[in-house]
């Protein structure tokens, strides 16, 4: 199956499932569905930083500071995002991602989703989907604040760094 035909669950503005759909029509037709961001760091604290696959359905060769995805059909949350987590690292074993906050992605032109953002630890050798991540590394925090005017970035991952930053600095 490709991830096109993936099964997904659509939601209203409330994050309440209205409905399924496979994913390819779901990015079409611009359906609300869910997704995970996990941001992962090593054990000297460095931000896992990859640039995605000219493959990827949305946003290729763009770079991102979380693995994540979508979450699949009848699917919780948590569960998308330590299987996302494990996928999209390649490693087995990791701590169960621990959820941050929810908020509501739309860019206004149909790419609309729930977002859940997490955090995990990963003291594993990574060993990335090479279908997914065409190029990584673990970055230190201020190289990656040098980086977002440099590279291109997916919209929805910047989003939920800068909401992420903010909650930071709140606390």
């Amino acid at each position: 199956m490709s991830s096109a035909d993936e099964i997904l669950d659509i939601v209203d503005e409330q994050d309440r499932v209205i409905g399924r759909s496979p994913r390819g029509e779901a990015y079409a037709k611009g359906l609300r569905h869910r997704c995970v961001f996990i941001e992962a760091r090593d054990a000297e604290g460095r931000l896992f930083v990859h640039r995605r696959t000219p493959t990827k359905l949305v946003f290729p060769s763009r770079y991102d500071m979380f693995v994540g995805g979508v979450v699949g059909a009848g699917e919780s949350y948590d569960e998308a995002a330590l299987r996302e987590a494990e996928e999209e690292l390649g490693v087995n074993g990791l701590p169960r991602p621990t959820l941050l906050f929810k908020f509501l992605y739309d860019n206004g032109a149909g790419q609309t989703w729930w977002s859940a953002v997490y955090e995990v630890r990963c003291e594993l050798p990574v060993n990335p989907q090479v279908e997914e991540v065409a190029w990584y590394d673990f970055l230190p925090e201020d190289e990656v604040e040098r980086r977002l005017t440099d590279w291109p970035w997916v919209p929805d991952g910047l989003a939920a760094y800068e909401r992420l930053k903010a909650l930071r600095a709140a606390r």
